[in-house]
């Protein structure tokens, strides 16, 4: 077991290590959180299946050919599959010739021989973005997959995958890795001293891999923080006020889930592949000005932003279009709708831990509050029963499944911004 990388999940570590010394289970599913370790618990299978070492008890020994190929994403017998695309989807796939990518083309290699001569591994990254035609090609390799094939599929949440798919699959399930353990992490890849590693491990929500983007991305923390503030600020603003300000925190999201994406992610728009390589980690976007940046990222398709409102806040009336509004409508139409549920989505989950702390705080327990630099404004907000901002969480997770769904993420936010609590300003 110590030449797995996994750290805090002491029991999927464990039945991993079982795995590998056998016999290995032809279909492992994987659930958890975004960032919590899913993928390298994969790789950790991936590598100790493909391990040269001669003892399984050694396996990964991290030092022969098969555990560095594995580790560098260039195993010709490790297929990965992640979702890409205007739709960020893993597609099916032609019935005749599937291009790559797809699940046909899948499951056509896996039924070939391995060119290493060993184990073959399958892994699909985010496997809820599989439509139901996708999931369907699947099942009979699921059921009867080729000799020495192991497919793993990762996915944040089950439901969103079919039950016969499921009930074919051995499930093992993440949950939040403990602050220590995440702090541990970070000093280990030298990305945060200690204080600053424990403050993205509690902003993280238990989420290695989110803290380690945090670390890795101080402008995706300076914005975060903005979006914050500019929610809570949100407690006491009138509905024109906060229909205007919800593109604002639409640009900014957009500003955050591009700035975690080059550190921690991978790009939406790259090709997804099979035979050994790993999808490209995003790049830095093509140098943009501030004004196209911020358009590009709000998706708003009536053209509105701050040039658009008034001096006092109101939201405009009298359906007048200026030029500078014609040519943000223009951009916000080029926006692809990938890049607009992405922003909604990130808003969303910056907007849940808002919402968590006020509610922690509301009931007395200010040491649960993941973002103590918010303590003061939390107290302020003391005025908003613990009771109605648990509702509105259950409001969040339902306009984060909404937007999943293809739902329009500026009608979602709306929505979601005219049903935030209200702080009566006299408190």
């Amino acid at each position: 077991m110590s030449g797995l990388l996994t750290r805090g999940h002491p029991a999927a570590v464990a039945a991993i290590a079982a795995m590998i010394a056998g016999p290995t289970p032809h279909a492992l599913l994987i659930a958890g959180p975004q960032g919590v370790g899913k993928t390298t618990l994969a790789l950790d299978l991936a590598a100790g299946l493909m391990c040269d070492a001669p003892d399984p008890a050694d396996r990964p020994c991290r030092a022969c050919r098969g555990c560095r190929l594995v580790e560098s994403g260039g195993h010709a017998d490790l297929h990965w599959l992640a979702p890409g695309g205007a739709g960020d989807q893993i597609r099916i796939g032609l019935r005749s010739e599937p291009e790559p990518g797809t699940i046909r083309r899948l499951v056509s290699e896996l039924a070939l021989l391995p060119v290493e001569g060993g184990a073959r591994v399958a892994l699909i990254e985010r496997a809820e973005r599989l439509n139901e035609d996708a999931q369907s090609a699947l099942l009979k390799t699921l059921e009867e997959p080729p000799p020495g094939v192991a497919i793993i599929l990762c996915v944040e949440r089950e439901d969103q995958l079919l039950p016969t798919v499921r009930s074919r699959c051995i499930r093992l399930r993440l949950g939040p890795v403990g602050t220590r353990d995440i702090e541990a992490i970070l000093a280990d890849q030298g990305v945060a001293d200690a204080s600053t590693a424990g403050r993205f491990a509690r902003l993280s929500g238990g989420r290695p891999g989110l803290a380690r983007a945090w670390a890795l991305a101080p402008e995706a923390v300076t914005a975060r923080a903005e979006i914050v503030r500019s929610i809570v600020d949100l407690l006491k603003a009138a509905p024109a006020r906060r229909l205007a300000a919800i593109r604002e925190l639409i640009a900014r999201a957009a500003d955050v889930e591009r700035a975690l994406s080059r550190v921690n992610g991978v790009t939406p728009t790259a090709p997804i592949t099979t035979g050994g390589r790993r999808p490209r980690r995003a790049t830095a976007p093509a140098a943009t000005s501030p004004t196209t940046a911020a358009t590009a990222g709000s998706g708003d398709p009536a053209g509105t932003g701050e040039a658009a409102t008034p001096a006092d806040g109101a939201a405009r009336t009298d359906g007048a279009a200026t030029a500078d509004e014609e040519t943000d409508e223009a951009r916000d139409t080029r926006a692809p709708a990938s890049e607009r549920r992405r922003a909604a989505t990130t808003l969303v989950s910056i907007w849940r831990d808002v919402a968590r702390d006020l509610a922690v705080a509301g009931l007395g327990d200010e040491r649960l509050v993941r973002d103590a630099g918010l303590l003061d404004e939390l107290r302020a907000a003391a005025g908003i029963p613990p009771a109605e901002m648990g509702a509105f969480l259950e409001r969040l997770d339902r306009s984060g499944e909404l937007i999943e769904a293809n739902a329009s993420p500026e009608l979602v936010l709306d929505v979601l911004v005219l049903s935030w609590p209200r702080l009566p300003v006299a408190a």
